[in-house]
């Protein structure tokens, strides 16, 4: 039975760091476009923030998958008698955690599309000054 929950981790594993390393370059690979608007074309910055923020992104993703990575139900049985229940319960895992993934995307890109917007309404010429006269 433990070489069923071994096998279990085994599987999820991989294939939860594998989505995280997937989502997070193809994010910032594709957000680098966002973040180079966002600083005006200076690339120093736009590749130091956008390592940090992938950096940050590794950590958090790949320690939820970490934490979360516990297969069992809690109760004082085994949790796995047939292999069904093994796939049942990587689905579930993993299913979850491609949620929560892709929960993290969106959450970024609204972080990049309100940065972006930020950026543009700085950078709007600003109309001549209105003076009110004094009474």
């Amino acid at each position: 039975m433990t070489s069923k929950i071994i096998l279990t981790y085994a599987v999820y594993l991989p294939v939860a760091i594998g989505l995280t390393l997937y989502v997070a370059r193809t994010l910032f690979r594709n957000g680098r476009v966002f973040m180079l608007d966002i600083f005006k074309g200076k690339t120093d910055i736009t590749d130091a923030t956008t390592t940090l923020f992938e950096t940050g992104f590794y950590l958090l993703n790949i320690g939820f998958a970490l934490l979360i990575m516990r297969v069992t139900d809690f109760s004082y049985s085994d949790p796995f008698d047939t292999n069904q229940e093994v796939v049942e319960a990587l689905a579930r895992k993993l299913g979850g955690f491609a949620i929560y993934l892709g929960i993290m995307l969106f959450f970024n890109l609204y972080l990049f599309f309100r940065g972006r917007r930020k950026a543009r309404q700085n950078s709007l010429p600003q109309g001549p000054a209105i003076t009110i006269p004094a009474r």
